[in-house]
């Protein structure tokens, strides 16, 4: 019996021996061991990690949206507000006068060749009301959305937790990678209930000494002061130091420290009034702009059109000279592969949430939007790190193995196969920790095969 212990003593300790040996030999082969990147982090908590878990609305914003919308008494509210969600949801941009011109001198070409094979003779009276009739049947019928408070109650019993989720996400990108940033300012363009102010409370809290909320509609402005003061005209403000207005500052001298435009660059009229905002927000970016939007084809297409707008036009002022650099969620700021590749595909991301606590409201949803934060300095600079690819699509964890598609900085999508073997017990422990969203650290992408249009 005592043999047979001694035994297993050796072939334990042999073991043990082997492994330490394996380890050595995977760190020989790939240089970029733990100590490299991970600083003494578990893996489930690589530097590459931007995902939050399940958020929640903090405790006194929910109590107050709570009390306003029960408040209101709003008939039908739960198939309201899950209209309104799918109303927006399908929103599509305006189509622009050009485009629109294009289109109908086709249509007119059309219906003149249809007459032509027919023999027939159109006036021009005929022919400019089947073009107007095609025209209003094939064309997005876009108009503003205009809030009242009711409306208002409404979407934010829809939207409430679900933009802030999106903004908070987006923050937590540049609290993460870029933990000296400690702002003293916020601009919140398009704020509607004030999502961006709260979320940025809960990023750096009492940092923030003046943030403006910007919003051409007084009864959301009025709505977001409510949520503010928990519902009570008389109370003092949960976070001090927020100023309402309907304009965006007139003074070029006015910088903020950090910038948000959630959901508000697709509710402008045209593409020129979209340029020209995005340009103002700009001048007024110190450090970072974050723009968030529905993580649809078409708010990933006026993302990228405001990336590549601020990245091309390179604008330089007497105040602040720094040109833009993408900070996240792009590993580069070469043309979007999936806009490019798949352009019906859009690029974005998934964040669980608890929604606003409401009769018939489920315990769990997600949400699915697409962001882009830029900045003002040089992100090797400002971010701890290197810049890694990032997961765009669900980690499919196999025995061993690890499938992971990523958008690289050498501008492609790729799709990895990460093993143990290849890559290292470390890179291989990071991918199996990683999620969509996540950057995944030291992945070789010479060894990456780019991605095929099957995949």
């Amino acid at each position: 019996m005592a043999s047979t212990t001694h035994v297993a003593i050796v072939i334990c300790q042999k073991t043990s021996a082997l492994r330490i040996i394996c380890r050595r030999m995977s760190s020989a082969v790939h240089p970029q061991t733990q100590v490299d990147f991970l600083n003494g982090v578990p893996h489930r908590k690589h530097p590459g990690v931007t995902n939050l878990k399940t958020l929640r609305l903090p405790e006194q914003l929910q109590r107050a949206a709570q009390s306003i919308v029960l408040g209101a008494q709003i008939k039908g509210l739960s198939d309201r507000a899950q209209s309104l969600t799918q109303y927006l949801w399908s929103r599509k941009r305006p189509v622009e006068d050009l485009n629109l011109r294009k289109r109908a001198k086709s249509l007119e070409k059309l219906v003149l060749e249809n007459a032509k094979e027919r023999r027939e003779a159109y006036d021009g009276d005929y022919v400019k009301m089947k073009v107007l009739s095609e025209l209003k049947r094939t064309t997005y019928n876009w108009t503003p959305v205009r809030f009242d408070e009711d409306l208002g109650v409404v979407y934010m019993a829809a939207r409430l937790a679900g933009g802030y989720t999106a903004v908070r996400r987006a923050l937590n990108e540049i609290l993460v990678r870029d933990p000296s940033f400690a702002p003293h300012s916020l601009l919140d363009f398009g704020s509607g209930l004030g999502t961006a102010v709260w979320a940025s409370h809960s990023c750096w809290g009492d940092t923030l000494k003046e943030m403006v909320c910007v919003d051409s509609s007084g009864p959301m402005n009025v709505l977001a002061e409510r949520l503010l003061k928990d519902d009570d005209d008389k109370a003092a403000p949960h976070i001090k130091q927020v100023y309402f207005r309907q304009f965006l500052p007139v003074s070029p001298k006015v910088q903020f420290d950090l910038v948000v435009g959630a959901f508000s660059l697709s509710e402008l009229a045209s593409q020129k009034e979209r340029v020209e905002t995005l340009l103002t927000l700009w001048r007024k970016t110190s450090s970072y702009l974050v723009l968030v939007e529905n993580g649809t084809k078409e708010g990933h297409q006026i993302l990228m059109e405001a990336r590549d707008t601020l990245l091309k036009t390179q604008e330089q002022t007497s105040l602040d000279s720094r040109t833009a650099s993408v900070f996240a969620p792009c590993p580069h700021e070469m043309t979007c592969p999936k806009l490019a590749r798949f352009p019906a595909v859009p690029c974005n991301f998934h964040q669980h949430y608890h929604p606003l606590p409401l009769p018939g409201s489920p315990v769990r949803q997600t949400e699915t939007f697409s962001y882009v934060v830029l900045s003002r300095s040089d992100p090797k600079e400002a971010a701890a790190g290197p810049r890694w690819a990032r997961l765009v699509a669900p980690v499919l964890r196999r025995p061993r193995h690890v499938h992971c598609h990523t958008c690289s900085p050498d501008g492609q999508l790729h799709h990895t196969v990460v093993t143990r073997k290849k890559h290292g017990r470390d890179v291989y422990r990071c991918a199996r920790s990683s999620d969509w969203g996540d950057q995944l650290p030291i992945i070789q992408q010479e060894e990456a095969g780019p991605l095929s249009d099957s995949e």
